[in-house]
């Protein structure tokens, strides 16, 4: 142990630490300063910047022995408070920069370093200083972040006031379709808005925490466990096995379709008689401090028979490949489309036809922030856990028979949540904590180093898809064949429903006739497949839209005027037979085309011997719900101040519900004349909250949105008085009218039959993407150069808000192209080796064109935008580097060895 004295945001403080404690857990645990973020813990994400003696530092990778005695450090809450904003933090809310917000302190205290020493940073300068320090988003898309420091330069540099900067509510008060930042911004943007492991450190004394014991193979007969020697190690206070848990020891599926040929039961929470991945939970190991759990998790014994691992789906469907889950084939459900007539004969008298083979990659999700929760027993014996969770209602109902608790002595609440992009649609550690709380009768707490968070999360499960189009010599489409595999790994949760995405968003955007097609689903011992954003477009448009590209060079024509014949207009229906609710694409096309005429001509004058540069586009099309009558619930509550309180579980992972709760609810209520400050938000509490469904597939906006819409214009209609004035609350009471009320909205919608036919969704969301990329010839390193997207999302409920979604998508879909994977366990567990995209890798130059076109069933002509903007941006990429080189992958990621093998030589 050493004593030192540091001065922390100017004041002197006495710490005792081991020379090889971290600065980071000093500066969180002694100090209690959580603004300081730890997310990766290799000093890759710079969630934990802080400046030291004048200097940026990672405080996740500095020891205390480096830390000089008298050290003057700079942490986020001595940079600014929500009363006292510093220009950076004003900025970073005008702009929209905090979206999740957990990145946000790091980028806040590296940009005030930087600033520090160049009070006028170029554009590029700001850029090259995010990447030499190694500042991670995987929100925002970067250009907000950019805008921010900019803004906030000219305001330290007396070129503009605070004032000018700040928002400016309207003079009619209006909220809907502004640019008001989020009502979380403020305490994001200082770092006192506390994440899972930030509340975590307020659990009470003899708070448990927990180190997991996980399968180190892929495949395998669990032969015994032993504990006895963990349970004699220091600090243990039990560990928990299988044999601890009361109810039927697993996480139910919720099998969707009924000819699906597994029955949804098959996912432990803890392991008992098999290990099907790498990281699946064995044991979980409770103990007074973390250092002792984990300790003690390595004397655990587990003999294992192993068994062979299928980590693909062609090795699963091999014919001598046995059962992952005995009983049940690999290959569980599979999914027709046929719509119209025949292809067969469509396709022996085309003028033109065409074939080509895709793969999409296990995408990691790679949130800065790792897993956490926490779990406890309060004073009426029920369990409530704390997570990330996404889909709180959800989850209950999927965890309670498995942990042997029934429904309604569970609670379910999410913590303020960085960024999960969809994995938190499954549960991860939710029966973990819960599992754990129930065999101590002590609050738990567990988080996820990354390699955990890496290894045992769902990932974007891969599709395998083989597709034809038969077309006329003028490049109208007749018909389409398909085939598709959905690498779902091991757990069946949602399988059968992301299959269907393949009979619903291969081909989509096109009025194609006559389709016929099969996928299937796939059990595998890779990573489980979880949503991941876009969840089933991305793999199922990259190969109709790569091949529409592949389509039109056979065709002599130019890509963007075959897709502009085929779109959908009046007429035309989707591959599941669907009429769209709105027909704006060809506007969208002629909204691109002078920048798409302009950038052809850009990447011929710019291109090289050495470096050449193409063009390339895709449309994206997806459905704003979960299929069919997908419903939402919401309270509305009039207070007896006059206020209003809202009551929902619009799950909030950086997207931004508390605007999108805010905006339409004021807006819904404008008859009454509120203020922003008079409608409260309780969110995410299932003891507190009726059920809005999952925060997934794009169905909050619409879905939660109106049923915030239809209860409060119910309210209104409890309160007015035939004379046309509104009730007060005590005359409510008086006249025993209801001060709550439920809204419910259910989607005009039904589900797709056996072949993939129906009206799934009532409201779809629009993207046309437009890429310039530079490959170069010597290594086949590709950079993309600028983006632009044409979004038709419906009316735009909060331009910041729905910024932020497009660009950081648009960064995914680079990400997605070029970089990320999960396929070696190893090599892919960290940030960097899963081929994180930093800011250099995503151009400063990315534009947004808005096509408002009002939703007919959308809360006030809106509809859903998170999905959207990952729909089809990588094809996009991989159609501007065949464009500049003649390189077509149709295998992702397009590494530049694929690249340079795939170049004509």
């Amino acid at each position: 142990m050493q004593r030192k004295i540091v001065y922390v945001n100017g004041i002197e403080r006495s710490v005792v630490a081991e020379k090889s404690e971290l600065l980071s857990d000093v500066i969180r645990k002694s100090l209690r300063l959580t603004g300081t973020k730890v997310g990766c813990g290799k000093g890759q994400c710079g969630a934990c910047n802080v400046i030291m003696d004048g200097k940026l530092i990672r405080s996740c990778i500095t020891k205390m022995d480096r830390v000089p005695d008298r050290a003057v450090i700079t942490t986020i809450e001595g940079i600014g408070t929500p009363r006292d904003l510093h220009a950076l933090q004003m900025a970073w809310m005008v702009h929209g920069a905090a979206q999740c917000g957990f990145c946000t302190p790091g980028f806040i205290v590296s940009a005030k370093a930087l600033l520090d020493g160049n009070p006028d940073p170029s554009r590029e300068e700001i850029r090259d200083w995010f990447q030499k320090y190694k500042n991670a988003c995987r929100c925002t898309g970067y250009k907000p972040l950019v805008d921010a420091v900019r803004d906030a330069a000219r305001v330290l540099k007396g070129e503009i006031s605070m004032q000018d900067l700040a928002y400016k509510i309207p003079q009619d008060g209006k909220v809907f379709g502004t640019n008001m930042p989020r009502p979380s911004a403020a305490a994001k943007v200082t770092g006192s808005w506390d994440f899972g492991a930030d509340s975590g450190m307020q659990l009470p004394e003899g708070t448990l925490q927990l180190a997991l014991v996980q399968a180190e193979v892929s495949h395998a007969n669990i032969l015994s466990i032993d504990t006895s020697e963990a349970e004699q190690m220091p600090g243990v206070y039990k560990v928990v096995t299988h044999k601890d848990i009361k109810g039927r020891n697993r996480i139910t599926g919720l099998i969707t379709f009924p000819s699906n040929k597994g029955d949804g039961w098959e996912r432990p929470i803890l392991c008992d008689t098999k290990v099907f991945q790498f990281g699946d939970a064995i044991a979980i190991v409770c103990a007074d401090t973390e250092k002792h759990a984990k300790a003690a998790a390595k004397k655990v014994k587990v003999e294992l028979e192993e068994l062979p691992a299928y980590m693909s789906a062609p090795a699963a469907m091999e014919p001598d490949a046995i059962e992952i889950h005995p009983g049940t084939p690999n290959v569980y459900y599979i999914q027709k489309i046929a719509k119209g007539e025949d292809t067969k004969p469509i396709f022996e008298k085309a003028d033109v036809t065409i074939e080509g083979s895709y793969y999409v990659s296990r995408q990691p999700h790679l949130p800065i922030e790792p897993d956490v929760g926490y779990a406890y027993l309060d004073d009426a014996g029920k369990l409530i856990v704390h997570s990330k969770s996404i889909g709180l209602h959800l989850h209950l109902y999927m965890i309670a028979p498995g942990l042997g608790v029934e429904p309604e002595n569970l609670v379910l609440i999410q913590n303020n949540t960085g960024g999960t992009f969809g994995y938190k649609f499954s549960p991860t550690m939710e029966a973990l904590v819960g599992a754990a709380a129930l065999a101590t009768g002590r609050p738990v707490f567990l988080c996820y180093d990354y390699f955990q968070q890496q290894t045992y999360t769902g990932k974007r499960s891969p599709f395998w898809t083989t597709l034809s189009y038969a077309a006329t010599k003028d490049g109208t489409l007749l018909g389409m064949e398909t085939d598709w595999s959905c690498d779902h790994g091991p757990y069946s949760e949602f399988g059968d429903l992301l299959t269907l995405r393949g009979a619903q968003y291969i081909g989509a955007g096109y009025d194609i006739k006559s389709i016929r097609g099969e996928g299937r689903t796939v059990c595998t011992n890779h990573a489980w497949g979880a949503a991941f954003r876009g969840y089933g477009a991305p793999e199922s448009e990259f190969p109709s839209e790569v091949l529409m590209d592949e389509l039109a060079e056979k065709l002599g024509m130019d890509p963007f005027e075959l897709r502009y014949k085929n779109v959908y207009r009046p007429g035309a229906t989707t591959p599941t037979g669907q009429v769209p609710e709105v027909f704006s694409l060809p506007e969208m096309f002629d909204a691109l085309r002078p920048k798409y005429e302009e950038a052809k001509k850009r990447v011929a004058a710019n291109s090289t011997d050495t470096v050449k540069r193409g063009v390339g586009i895709a449309l994206g099309i997806y459905g704003a719900g979960l299929d069919g009558p997908d419903t939402a619930e919401t309270d509305v509550e009039l207070n007896p101040d006059g206020t209003v309180t809202i009551f929902n579980t619009w799950e909030d992972h950086g997207q931004g519900s508390d605007m999108g709760t805010l905006a339409t609810a004021h807006e819904a209520l404008r008859p009454l004349g509120l203020s922003v400050d008079q409608i409260r938000l309780v969110m995410n509490d299932t003891s507190k909250c009726p059920n809005s469904g999952p925060a997934g597939g794009s169905r909050s906006q619409v879905l939660v949105g109106q049923s915030i819409r239809v209860g409060c214009e119910e309210l209104i209609k409890s309160m007015r008085k035939a004379n046309g004035c509104f009730r007060t609350y005590d005359e409510m009471v008086a006249e025993g009218i209801p001060t709550k009320i439920n809204g419910k909205w259910t989607a005009p919608a039904n589900d797709c039959d056996a072949n993939g036919q129906g009206n799934p969704f009532c409201c779809y969301m629009y993207g046309l993407f437009m890429v310039e990329a530079a490959v170069e010839i010597a290594t086949g390193k590709t950079t993309v150069e600028g983006m632009t997207c044409v979004a038709d999302v419906g009316k735009v409920v909060n331009k910041l808000v729905v910024d932020g979604q497009i660009y950081g998508g648009m960064a995914q879909g680079i990400g997605l192209a070029l970089t990320e994977d999960f396929e070696d366990i190893k090599k892919h567990s960290t940030l960097a080796g899963a081929g994180f995209p930093y800011i250099k890798q995503i151009p400063d130059d990315m534009e947004i064109i808005y096509v408002e076109t009002p939703r007919p069933d959308g809360p006030f002509g809106a509809s859903g935008v998170g999905e959207m903007p990952l729909t089809a941006p990588h094809a996009a990429v991989i159609n501007a580097i065949y464009n500049a080189c003649g390189a077509r992958v149709r295998h992702l990621p397009a590494l530049p060895e694929k690249v340079l093998a795939a170049m004509p030589k």
